[in-house]
């Protein structure tokens, strides 16, 4: 298994970026709500920055899978939103993270990375 940097669809891991930052104000908008952010503004440039840097290794998972297509890159994101959501139970079992915090970011990672998996596999 090996990556192919020449290969990646770089125009797919920009509108996955933006797909995740478009996806994540909407969600936390949503289930969260703006009385309830941190302040400053420098949470939105991490976010931005993870975005992109998401929707890189998502195409280089996509990649390396071999995944072609829709359903293959659903079945790449859906595993990596598991994962996710796995380490998120570990820790609210054990006290650090809130059980309502646990279903909403369980629910964006499910989510988004599902999404991002379709938009690789689709672009691949």
């Amino acid at each position: 298994m090996s990556i192919h940097w020449s290969e990646l669809n770089y125009l797919a891991i920009v509108a996955g970026g933006i797909l995740y930052m478009i996806f994540g104000a909407i969600y936390y908008s949503i289930f969260v709500g703006k009385e309830n952010q941190s302040p400053g503004a420098l949470k939105y440039v991490i976010s931005a920055i993870v975005a992109f840097i998401s929707s890189f290794l998502v195409a280089m998972l996509v990649q390396a899978t071999g995944a072609d297509g829709w359903r293959e890159g659903l079945a790449v994101g859906g595993i990596i939103g598991i994962l996710i959501s796995i380490v998120y139970l570990k820790n609210t079992l054990f006290g650090l993270v809130k059980k309502r915090i646990f279903m909403i970011a369980i629910g964006d990672h499910l989510i988004i990375f599902s999404l991002l998996g379709v938009l690789h596999g689709l672009m691949a």
